[in-house]
């Protein structure tokens, strides 16, 4: 029950479930302090999809942590998946030194760690019990807010300088207000300051949705909230793009409520948010396969006023077979 929830709620979502946590759950790592962990999912049931969710780098103390992005990560366990949240090297309260190699942003070591709970997968669930056996490693996806969505965007092929950091076990992204293209389209002492923000998008051939906020105007480029849509329109692996209404780079609220990084908040933004992205990775990892079509259906119709979608081509056709087969 939600009295701040109007439109958000024609866009159709799965009753929420109670759900178990985990937190600390550590990972041995060479030559540094253990990664830890949070990872949420149902108490009951099993075969849960997985989503690793990469944090950004915000202004807040703890949401840039496993502590942070409660609304997502809870919505999204409530509702079937196993979301499972790393506290980055590049975190404040939890992350390596401010003189460790790769400081502050450690762009390179946050991709690293992702790769490790994955090699770990079996240690992750020695240290969760109740959920142990029940993480289905076939269906993987990863998820990313702003310069978490920079993480996960190599991660599903998105390359800097040539280089492939991509990893085969993930079948689907979603990158949440994510960095643009770099380079010329940065103001100069961003360019000289993000040179790893120079990210050529056109390998990113993993299945994803991008989700920006039209009222999020970046200070690295003079390019505006479009800026943060660069994967959809390079990505051939970007399916959607999500333009949700009237909200910033917290796109209402996904961090953290009443927090720093939500600078505008608004909570029927905020569901539908969680709402749509829930149903694409429902259909993404073949837990439902006509979720995101019943979603865009709402979005095109009664909820209208809080997102525009686009989609490709190839998605409408997928989408309409996926109907026939549903």
């Amino acid at each position: 029950m939600n009295n701040l929830i109007d439109l958000a709620r024609h866009i159709p979502t799965p009753e929420a479930v109670l759900t178990v946590s985990y937190s600390p759950i550590r990972l041995p790592m060479d030559g540094r302090e253990p990664l830890e962990l949070r990872l949420t999912a149902p108490a009951s049931g099993g075969g849960f999809p997985i989503v690793l969710l990469s944090h950004g780098f915000g202004p807040s103390n703890y949401i840039p942590s496993k502590d942070g992005y409660a609304p997502l990560a809870q919505f999204w366990s409530e509702r079937g998946f196993a979301v499972i949240q790393p506290t980055h090297a590049s975190s404040r309260v939890g992350g390596l030194p401010a003189d460790a190699p790769g400081a502050p942003f450690f762009w390179r070591e946050r991709v690293q760690e992702m790769k490790v709970i994955l090699d770990r997968l079996p240690d992750v669930e020695r240290q969760a019990l109740a959920i142990a056996g029940q993480l289905d490693r076939s269906r993987i996806a990863a998820a990313g807010h702003s310069f978490g969505g920079h993480t996960v965007g190599l991660l599903l092929g998105a390359r800097i300088g040539g280089e492939d950091l991509s990893d085969p076990r993930i079948s689907a992204g979603i990158l949440m207000a994510a960095p643009g293209r770099g380079g010329k389209d940065l103001t100069g002492s961003n360019a000289t300051r993000f040179p790893f923000f120079d990210v050529d998008f056109s390998r990113l051939s993993t299945r994803s949705l991008v989700v920006c906020g039209d009222g999020d105007d970046p200070h690295f480029t003079t390019r505006g909230p479009a800026w943060h849509a660069d994967a959809f329109h390079d990505g051939p692996g970007a399916d959607a793009l999500l333009m949700m209404r009237g909200v910033g780079h917290g796109l209402g609220g996904i961090a953290g409520i009443d927090a720093k990084e939500t600078e505008i908040e608004a909570p029927d933004v905020l569901e539908a948010t969680k709402r749509l992205t829930l149903a694409w990775l429902r259909t993404a990892l073949h837990e439902d396969l006509s979720a995101w079509a019943k979603a865009r259906a709402a979005v095109d119709g009664p909820a209208a006023a809080l997102a525009n979608l686009t989609v490709r081509e190839s998605d409408r056709k997928s989408m309409n077979e996926l109907d026939g087969r549903a």
